[in-house]
């Protein structure tokens, strides 16, 4: 071995010895920190592999980086010299425990983001170590037994969102220091990460963010009839892992999963200032009372100074897009057969005239990405209601992806989108289903009175070559493509006027499908198997609502 060699082993053996040290001091902090709280033996911390110890829900490059210790009946008091040994902690939660005194100095925690110690037996004043914590994002201290004043220096936690310390013992500020007081609540929702301040005051009350201003700062469900009360809270949302799944027009799309194993959707919408905050209320009060089978239910919406989120169920079987194009990797799509065209037209046109039914109401948005695909794979509306969250006053520019299902006169931003505009979308979306191609052309503008003839020729071409699910010489496949596309070219027609409302396609629609129906049930060509045939390949989480 050569001398530069042997210099790169030298190196290595110090870098092995200098992580396990580091791995070392961190379970030597653990245990010290459970002879400090857990008299009963709660924990069963054993074997030298403490990052799958109990509550240890992650490990960075081995280093504890997230501590959850919930209701485990902890008792005696925090000791800083453990905790501050764990300095890659980001996240740390005691609550619901009987751990008591002060909550210690946690300044060495330089990487915590989140810390949870409500609902135990805590005292003194509020500890303000947390205040020199500039990665804090959510602090909850709430049932606790904490007086004082809340210190201004909160002030300096610039990326703070969430912070709960209702049912305490704090103290009202005096009158001179109410602006600074208010100015504190005002900074916990004005952080760069997100926005939700709530939970102050003396007693459990409830004042401390957002005076005055009802559901700002807190997480408003929607209930409709038959649905479950929603089982979690603001706290399990912000402690959700994240992944993102598509950035749009209005906002990005996140993948939340909660510890609880518990997966929603989440919109973060770009403008949290634009429209004002009764006008947005009002509006996602609208959309969020709208439940039918073909719409993906808005469940909740959270708003503060800086930050709007809308929560929806979570899809697991895709997108519309995925369905017909594949997976963003594959080389593309193909026509899909024609019963599967008939039952996707059928699910969304119901669930486009119920939004059109709503006087004034449109999707907006219309898309094969925001058509999402339920448990028995019904086609379901998502981001309907949301083009009215763009500020005209600082219009963005749609995506190609997007622009091209717009209907000419509403393709400048600072147009409003019409039911009409909606009714253009869907022809275009009905193209798509029956050539298997996205429209990053201009379908009317490129072919004009010959989309017939283009769609026919792509159709061909997949017969040609083989991939084309639709019967050879079936006159009756011949007869329901031709339908469809004439309901398509209606809808795209350039002149508003000239496009039918949505009940006269969806009864076009399902006139053409009971026709298909009554046909298909004399011969071998049975929609059902043939619509299992086209979802059976479906790649499952490929959810794309942008």
């Amino acid at each position: 071995m050569g001398q530069m060699g042997q210099h790169w082993c030298v190196l290595f053996l110090i870098l092995l010895w200098f992580q396990c040290a580091i791995s070392g001091g961190d379970k030597e902090a653990l245990l010290g920190l459970k002879s400090s709280i857990d008299p009963s033996n709660s924990l069963h911390w054993n074997g030298n592999n403490f990052c799958k110890w109990d509550g240890v829900r992650e490990c960075l490059r081995g280093r504890v980086s997230k501590l959850v210790l919930e209701n485990l009946n902890l008792k005696g008091t925090l000791d800083s010299r453990f905790l501050n040994q764990l300095d890659q902690i980001r996240v740390l939660s005691f609550k619901q425990n009987s751990i008591f005194g002060k909550i210690p100095d946690l300044s060495g925690l330089k990487n915590l983001k989140s810390v949870y110690f409500s609902y135990n037996n805590f005292s003194g004043e509020f500890p303000a170590s947390l205040t020199t914590l500039h990665r804090l994002k959510t602090i909850v201290l709430s049932g606790n037994h904490l007086s004082g004043e809340i210190p201004d220096s909160l002030l300096n936690v610039k990326r703070l969102y969430a912070f709960y310390v209702d049912d305490n013992n704090f103290t009202e500020s005096p009158p001179e220091k109410k602006s600074d007081t208010a100015a504190v609540t005002a900074a916990s929702g004005s952080g760069g990460g997100g926005g939700v301040a709530s939970g102050s005051g003396k007693n459990g009350g409830s004042g401390f963010a957002a005076e005055g201003d009802e559901g700002v700062g807190k997480l408003v469900f929607f209930f409709a009839g038959d649905s479950p009360e929603m089982s979690y809270s603001l706290e399990d949302l912000l402690k959700a892992s994240a992944e993102t799944l598509g950035r749009g027009t209005v906002g990005s799309t996140y993948k939340a999963v909660m510890e609880s194993g518990f997966i929603v959707t989440v919109k973060r919408l770009k403008d949290a200032r634009y429209p004002r905050v009764e006008e947005f209320r009002r509006h996602v009060d609208v959309i969020g009372r709208l439940r039918h089978q073909n719409l993906v239910p808005l469940r909740a919406y959270f708003q503060a100074k800086e930050e709007r989120l809308l929560v929806y169920d979570y899809f697991p079987n895709g997108s519309l897009f995925s369905l017909i194009h594949g997976s963003r990797t594959s080389a593309g799509g193909k026509p899909l057969h024609w019963t599967s065209c008939l039952k996707i037209a059928e699910d969304l046109a119901t669930g486009l005239l119920y939004i059109h039914q709503n006087p004034g109401l449109t999707h907006g948005n219309l898309k094969s990405s925001n058509v999402l695909l339920g448990s028995d794979f019904e086609s379901c509306l998502t981001d309907y209601g949301l083009m009215s969250f763009r500020n005209p006053d600082f219009p963005e520019e749609s995506s190609a992806s997007s622009l091209f299902y717009r209907a000419p006169e509403c393709r400048d931003p600072r147009k409003p989108i019409t039911q009409q505009a909606d009714v253009y979308s869907f022809g275009v979306l009905l193209l798509e289903l029956l050539t298997g191609k996205t429209p990053y052309q201009d379908l009317v503008l490129e072919h004009g009175s010959d989309i017939p003839k283009w769609v026919k020729s792509v159709r061909d071409e997949e017969t040609e070559s083989g991939d084309e699910p639709t019967s050879s010489g079936n006159e009756t496949s011949e007869e329901k493509l031709t339908a469809l596309l004439n309901i398509a070219m209606a809808c795209i027609s350039l002149v508003p006027e000239n496009r039918p409302v949505m009940k006269e396609v969806l009864r076009m629609i399902r006139e053409t499908r009971a026709e298909a129906a009554h046909v298909s049930s004399n011969s071998s060509d049975h929609s059902p198997g043939r619509w299992s045939d086209t979802v059976q390949s479906l790649p499952r989480d490929e959810h794309l609502s942008i």
